[in-house]
C-alpha cells in the first residue's frame, strides 16, 4: 500500500502522518517518508536527535549521480540514478523490531545554486523506487505542492489524502491539490477532516467537499492531547484516551481496504 499524504500547512498533515505509520506498523512493515520542506516527522514521532536529509548529503548525490549539488547549467549527470540500496541504508529505525522506518527527504533550495537538477533527481528517484519497487506499506508525508511525484511515480500511488480543517482556506487548498493531483494521475484522492470540534464545522466542511465531487474518509475531532503531546514531543500513539489516535486508528483501517 502507497500512501501521499498532504495539505495546507497547519491542518496536522505531520501528526496524521506520524500517528498513522505507527499504527500501521504494529501489523505491516512501514516506511514513513518525510518529503515536506519543514522536515517534522521525525519530531512528531518523538525523534529528538538529528537526521541529516538526503538533499544535504553532497558525497551521496556525487556520487550517484556524477554531478555536485550546485554545478553549472548544461552539466551532464545521470538521470536514472541508482537507489535501491538507498532505503535500507538512510533509513533509521523507530522501533526494536524495525516495523517502522523513517526516511527524511529534505529540500532543494533554489536561490542562488544554480543548477539543483542532481539533487532533485535523485529524490524523485529514490521516491520512485520505494513507490515501484518496495513492498511495504509506504507513507509520504508530503507538502502540498506534492512536487517529488512525477507522473509515473503518482500513477503507483494508491490513495491521497488530503487532511484538512474546517476553514474556507483549507477547502480552496483542498480543491487545488485535488486538481494537481488528478492531473498527474492520482486515481484514488479522498479527504480526511482534522479538528473537528462540532457539527457545524462538520456539515461546513462536507458541503464544501461534496461540491468538488471528493470523499471524506474520515473525520478526526479537535483533542486537546494533540498539543500536550506536541509540546512534549511525544507521539500521539502514547496517549491511550487521545480521541485524535483512536479516529486515525479507525482511519486506517479503511485505508488498508482501499486497495481491496
Amino acid at each position: 500500500m502507497k500512501i501521499a499524504i498532504t495539505g495546507k500547512g497547519g491542518v496536522g498533515k505531520t501528526t496524521f502522518s506520524g500517528t498513522l505509520a505507527c499504527i500501521l506498523s504494529e501489523k505491516y512493515k512501514v516506511y514513513a517518508i518525510d518529503a515536506d520542506p519543514d522536515m517534522n516527522l521525525a519530531s512528531s514521532l518523538g525523534i529528538t536527535e538529528k537526521i541529516t536529509p538526503i538533499s544535504k548529503m553532497k558525497d551521496l548525490i556525487k556520487e550517484r549521480t556524477c554531478a555536485e549539488q550546485g554545478s553549472s547549467f548544461g552539466e551532464v549527470f545521470k538521470i536514472n540514478p541508482k537507489t535501491s540500496d538507498l532505503p535500507e541504508k538512510l533509513s533509521v529505525n523507530y522501533d526494536k523490531n524495525g516495523n517502522l522506518k523513517i526516511m527524511v527527504m529534505g529540500t532543494v533550495e533554489k536561490g542562488g545554486t544554480g543548477c539543483v537538477c542532481p539533487a532533485s533527481v535523485l529524490l524523485k528517484a529514490l521516491i520512485r523506487n520505494l513507490i515501484l519497487k518496495k513492498d511495504e506499506v509506504v507513507i509520504l508525508d508530503m507538502e502540498a505542492g506534492i512536487e517529488h511525484l512525477g507522473r509515473k511515480t503518482a500513477e503507483a500511488v494508491d490513495v491521497m489524502i488530503i487532511v484538512s480543517e474546517a476553514s474556507s482556506k483549507s477547502m480552496e487548498t483542498v480543491e487545488r491539490i485535488k486538481k494537481l493531483a488528478e492531473e498527474i494521475g492520482i486515481k484514488k484522492i479522498v479527504c480526511v477532516l482534522n479538528k473537528i470540534s462540532n457539527e457545524t464545522e462538520k456539515s461546513f466542511a462536507k458541503e464544501n467537499l461534496n461540491r468538488i465531487g471528493l470523499e471524506i474518509l474520515g473525520c478526526i475531532p479537535y483533542d486537546s492531547e494533540v498539543s500536550v503531546a506536541d509540546m512534549k514531543r511525544e507521539p500521539l500513539v502514547l496517549y491511550e484516551n487521545s480521541k485524535a489516535k483512536n479516529a486515525i486508528k479507525e482511519i486506517s483501517e479503511k485505508i488498508m481496504n482501499l486497495k481491496n
